[in-house]
């Protein structure tokens, strides 16, 4: 019966062309898989075979684990202090083992143990085949359509598949049998069966790589595309760097008549590309982001990392795009937040800044309305900045001398420690304080108090659009400042199941 294994073994290895010592595993695991049916609990058992003479021995087996951890599955584990019993110098994570009979392969049921067996050999080879594809370093997939499965792709390379699922695809494109498809390979999923690559054809990383494989300059290093933004199937901006001062990065990847982005948008259903000039500078970068608006001025606040982009009435809707999409993708290509405002929109929201500028200015730090505008007019927006600047740059300021300026700075710093006392008072002891949440500036916590919200109950219960028209945080700074406030809820609720 040994002989008979070893040439079985053989000849599946020949067949299925997978080591022999892959199908010795499969048939360790069907020995043991048909063994454990002989007990009543989830025991672990181990089949260990010989590979030259066939003979097998079984042992049943427990894991070591911490005294303090306890037993969470009886049947195959066993305390750290009984383990030494039997083996003194045993650790934790290791196992104790003990011999038992051998189950007679003739007993084994043979449809179950057969099963057992090709199973193996297919994860086997499918894992040797994808092993094989992903070292080829290969990004896009390349394939046709092999069939559908719930609404998403599988698509066939060679004998590797990959699934494209229907929220990668491009809206309005349809695939059949058969058709060729080229996508984007995202990962690798071991769990997924029969289709362990994921892939999209939606994904910006997608875009990029098309026109890496049509741009020959971009493979060469003279040009980079550091971003790209999508609205897949409809619209797309990319943003190109040239290297090489020789080195056109726009025209190049138009190409001679647009061929080259004329091949991306065939390949991508008709998507458009806008193709955006990269600059360090954010404002120039915003500015030809939003192309083909004109832009008329442009404010950054670096604080919030947004931008205020004011054009005119006759570029207001191109700025903007239909649906919001052109400042939408403007965004998420450069990473700032864009508010695109007409002249009397700007006009008045800067009249508003100004005038509350002032008022700051004029009743904190106890100074008449000339010398809060020549603050602002120097570009203080701030108690924090009046406060901290260093003293040289203030020293600049033509009508102010170093008494004035050591002056301004005390007062600010009083005033930003009564409005820390203030605001401490204000929350008294309430169990849950805000001045103990990390991001809230002593600014933000008066205009909080301001509005009645003193405890962390209260800032958790706001939404992201009213923290940041309270505080001026950017969605992201308030979406996190919120998420920080309701973790006390999270926790006592732990606390509560746990008692």
């Amino acid at each position: 019966m040994n002989r008979e294994m070893l040439m079985l073994v053989d000849a599946i290895s020949r067949e299925k062309n997978v080591e022999r010592d892959v199908v010795f595993g499969a048939v360790e695991a069907a020995l043991a898989q048909a063994t454990k049916k002989l007990y009543a609990g989830e025991v672990d058992i181990r089949v260990s075979l010989n590979r030259d003479t066939g003979v097998y021995e079984t042992f049943r087996r427990w894991h070591v684990v911490p005294d303090e951890a306890g037993l969470q599955m009886p049947d195959q584990e066993i305390l750290h202090f009984e383990a030494k019993d039997q083996i003194p110098d045993i650790e934790v994570d290791e196992y104790i083992e003990e011999t038992i009979e051998s189950l007679p392969i003739g007993r084994i049921g043979a449809m179950a143990a057969k099963q057992v067996i090709l199973q193996k050999i297919r994860d086997a080879e499918r894992e040797m085949l994808l092993n094989d594809f992903m070292s080829r370093g290969d990004k896009v997939f390349v394939g046709t359509v092999k069939r559908m499965d719930k609404g998403d792709l599988i698509v066939e390379s060679g004998r590797v598949e990959g699934r494209l699922r229907r929220g990668e695809m491009i809206p309005k494109e349809n695939f059949r049998t058969g058709d060729r498809v080229r996508a984007m390979i995202m990962e690798v999923d071991l769990t997924l069966r029969g289709a362990p690559i994921v892939l999209s054809r939606s994904a910006p990383e997608f875009m990029i790589e098309l026109f890496r494989n049509e741009v020959p300059e971009i493979e060469q290093g003279l040009l980079e595309i550091k971003s790209c933004a999508r609205d897949a199937g409809s619209r797309a901006k990319i943003a190109v760097l040239s290297h090489d001062k020789r080195v056109d990065p726009i025209g190049t990847c138009v190409g001679v008549r647009g061929t080259r982005v004329n091949a991306v948008t065939n390949e991508l259903a008709g998507e458009r590309v806008d193709i955006v000039l990269w600059s360090e500078d954010p404002a120039q970068f915003v500015i030809g982001a939003l192309a083909p608006a004109n832009v008329s001025s442009i404010v950054v606040d670096e604080e919030r990392h947004a931008m205020d982009v004011v054009v005119d009435e006759e570029n207001l809707a191109i700025a903007i795009g239909r649906g919001g999409q052109n400042v939408r993708l403007a965004a998420e290509l450069t990473g700032w937040k864009i508010n695109i405002l007409d002249a009397a929109e700007s006009a008045q929201k800067q009249a508003t800044e100004l005038d509350a500028s002032r008022q700051l200015f004029m009743e904190k730090l106890d100074v008449d309305e000339e010398i809060a505008d020549l603050l602002i007019a120097e570009g203080f927006a701030s108690l924090e900045q009046v406060a901290y600047v260093p003293l040289e740059e203030m020293l600049e300021i033509e009508s102010f001398d170093e008494d004035t300026v050591n002056e301004l700075r005390a007062r600010a710093k009083d005033a930003l420690l009564t409005m820390e006392i203030a605001n401490e008072e204000s929350v008294g002891s309430e169990p849950h304080q805000l001045h103990d949440l990390e991001g809230l500036t002593a600014d933000h916590l008066a205009k909080l108090a301001e509005n009645g919200v003193h405890t962390l109950d209260d800032l958790a219960d706001l939404a992201v659009d009213e923290l940041t028209a309270l505080t001026g945080q950017s969605e992201d700074e308030a979406k996190a400042t919120i998420m920080k406030a309701r973790a006390h809820w999270f926790t006592n609720d732990a606390s509560s199941q746990e008692s």
